[in-house]
């Protein structure tokens, strides 16, 4: 399977029409800095059709594992992929954003640019199967401290996966922002 270039974009429901969701994994390599990978969080943000999230209730991470109708939540080992049941998501949600930042409790200036690999891929829940991945984004980082890595979104009344690399050099917070999970 070919890695998708960002903005691109495939159908996952038009390809597999039984498919009842997707996980959504992060899998990244870092670079000459170990800790880097202590401080990565995986979180997704659930949109409405203007791209922004409802409430705070709507973003997904370790300190909120699910959102309220349970249609995403976290899932793995490591807290690495974010589970998405799609005839749960709400009507009103019609985008989960998958993002990665670097918590910076520990005030130490760490960027997502220091990684030599990231990728984000859509797995089968019922096997692991990967459906689809994206490129890997490491390359084009420098600064930045949050990424919207990706997003499955409802299309045509299917569910399509589509790649965004959208980089923050201010932090999850400049993402969050945009995202309306902080007004």
């Amino acid at each position: 399977m070919a890695a998708l270039k960002r903005g691109s974009n495939v159908e996952l429901t038009r390809e597999i029409p039984d498919l009842p969701g997707v996980v959504l994994g992060v899998r990244w390599e870092v670079g000459p800095e170990p800790a880097l990978a202590e401080s990565l969080v995986v979180a997704a943000i659930l949109c409405d059709h203007a791209r922004r999230a409802p409430s705070a209730e709507h973003f997904v991470f370790f300190n909120q594992l699910t959102e309220p109708s349970r249609s995403v939540a976290m899932a793995g080992d490591d807290d690495d992929q974010v589970e998405v049941v799609f005839a749960d998501v709400p009507g009103e949600v019609s985008r989960i954003v998958a993002v990665l930042y670097v918590n910076e409790g520990n005030g130490l200036r760490r960027g997502l640019g220091r990684l030599r690999s990231l990728t984000l891929r859509g797995l089968d829940p019922r096997d692991d199967r990967e459906l689809v991945r994206s490129e890997n984004l490491a390359p084009a980082l420098d600064g930045e401290t949050a990424l919207a890595l990706g997003e499955v979104y409802r299309h045509n009344g299917g569910w399509k996966f589509k790649v965004l690399g959208e980089g923050y050099r201010s932090g999850i917070a400049a993402l969050a922002e945009d995202y309306g999970v902080i007004r």
